[in-house]
């Protein structure tokens, strides 16, 4: 099969665009549409496979998707998602823009806006119950831009660092840590297992800290299989990420797991994300298991 018979396989590029409100989804679709995509905005879930029916786009589209559309449900969206990756026609990614429930409440408080889920509440009601309902969402985003500390400008460039079109453009890389308890994060394209480096969880000093720590980080690198695993790992990466870029990819999904997503896997993904990122790659990083925690906190705080 040639080049150009495998990059046909690929009809259609399509952006889903969403988050909570406020997060800054219309300044990303706006900044989509600068740089050469079909915008379609607040589209019933139930259009969106007539996307793909027809002949193959001539640019690629942004759906911008939220709790605004008429027949919108996480179930639904969720599965629309599932469709679409297994379609091997579409090139799918999923930006999810988040931001942190104090600043959506100011952000509220200044355009004196209503909140879609709270018309007859405060917004702080609604955006609370609007960061419940997206959390499946959320994490199965390819890409995850937190606007907490953005102006739209900042937003902007983001989008065009990740999204611009043309010669010129990257690949953009995901790095992901995750636990095999909770099963695979969606859509990765490559794997790595970190069971087998020494656990701090059984240090009981380090068993409430996280990969990100640096006694952490420490105690797994005195693993003596450590150093090579990084170096071999690296090696291929650095190796196949050039030769999927020739290939046309527009992203790519690297995951490391290991038991509870907690310790070892985001401690790799930590090093490698450098790694890349120092080899001039654009990398985005995610620890969903930390995710996940941190928005279950924030949830009982708030409950």
């Amino acid at each position: 099969m040639t080049k150009e018979s495998e990059a046909a396989q690929t009809e259609h590029r399509l952006v889903l665009v969403t988050g909570p409100s406020g997060a800054g989804r219309s300044t990303a679709i706006d900044a989509l549409e600068d740089i050469g995509y079909e915008v379609i905005d607040n589209l019933p879930l139930s259009l969106v496979p007539h996307l793909i029916h027809g002949p193959t786009l001539d640019h690629p589209i942004a759906l911008g998707i939220d709790v605004r559309n008429r027949d919108f449900n996480a179930t639904a969206l969720i599965e629309l998602i599932d469709t679409l990756t297994r379609d091997p026609r579409v090139g799918l990614e999923v930006l999810y823009l988040d931001c942190a429930p104090d600043t959506l409440i100011n952000r509220y408080s200044q355009t004196k806006r209503r909140h879609p889920l709270a018309l007859d509440e405060t917004p702080t009601e609604g955006i609370t119950r609007e960061i419940d309902l997206l959390q499946p969402i959320r994490v199965r985003a390819d890409h995850l831009i937190d606007t907490t500390e953005m102006s739209p400008h900042d937003l902007k460039a983001e989008i065009h660092n990740w999204f611009r079109n043309g010669a010129a453009a990257l690949m953009s890389v995901s790095v992901q840590s995750f636990s095999y308890k909770r099963g695979l994060p969606r859509g990765l394209d490559m794997v790595f297992d970190c069971r087998f480096l020494r656990n701090p969880y059984w240090d009981p000093a380090l068993r409430q800290k996280d990969g990100r720590d640096a006694k952490v980080a420490s105690h797994i690198s005195a693993d003596p299989r450590f150093a090579e695993f990084i170096d071999r790992v690296a090696g291929l990466l650095l190796m196949l990420l050039p030769a999927h870029l020739a290939e046309g990819k527009a992203h790519l999904s690297i995951g490391f797991g290991c038991t509870g997503g907690q310790h070892r896997s985001v401690a790799v993904a930590e090093k490698l994300s450098k790694v890349l990122a120092e080899a001039g790659w654009a990398v985005s990083k995610r620890h969903r298991e930390l995710e996940r925690r941190a928005v279950d906190t924030t949830a009982g705080k708030s409950g």
